[in-house]
Formats: C-alpha cells, structure tokens, sequence
C-alpha cells in the first residue's frame, strides 16, 4: 500500500502512535502538520518576493559616478601623471 506497507502495519502503527501521544495532542500534531502542508503548497506556488537577478551590464553601469571619491582620486591621479609628463 504505502512504500511496502500493509493495512495492518499501518492500524499497528496508528495504535502506537494514539498510545504514545494521546487523542487530543494527537489531533493537534495532525492539523500542525496540515498547516504546514498548506503552507508549503502556498509558498511553492508564489513567485518569489524578491529578484536577485543582477541587471544587465550596460555602457552607463561601468562609468563612476560624478562627485565620487573615486571619481576625485581618478582626477588628481590623472593631474600627477600631466604634472610629471610636463616637468
């Protein structure tokens, strides 16, 4: 029935299971795990909130953007290089 398993394997193992647990947790372990199952079917069929897809590159992506200290340093490397060419 069950991966190999029988009905009477499975009242065995329900049997156990009631004396173990009790009826009324036993009840509430089944609808946790109802919602659980629920939940999972939710999120599995929503798409994803978040898009971590990188944009694509682009000419205006690889430039620095003007004011930057980068932008500054780039700049004052450039006037050495012409103050060191000139003298």
């Amino acid at each position: 029935m069950f991966g190999g398993l029988g009905v009477w394997e499975l009242i065995i193992v329900l049997v156990i299971l009631l004396l173990l647990f009790g009826p009324s947790r036993l009840g509430d372990l089944g609808s946790a795990l109802g919602k659980g199952i629920k939940g999972f079917k939710r999120a599995m069929k929503e798409p994803d909130e978040i898009d971590v897809t990188p944009p694509p590159p682009s000419e205006e992506g690889n430039k620095p953007i003007s004011g930057s200290s980068m932008e500054k340093t780039q700049e004052a490397s450039a006037d050495k290089e012409e103050a060191h060419k000139n003298s």
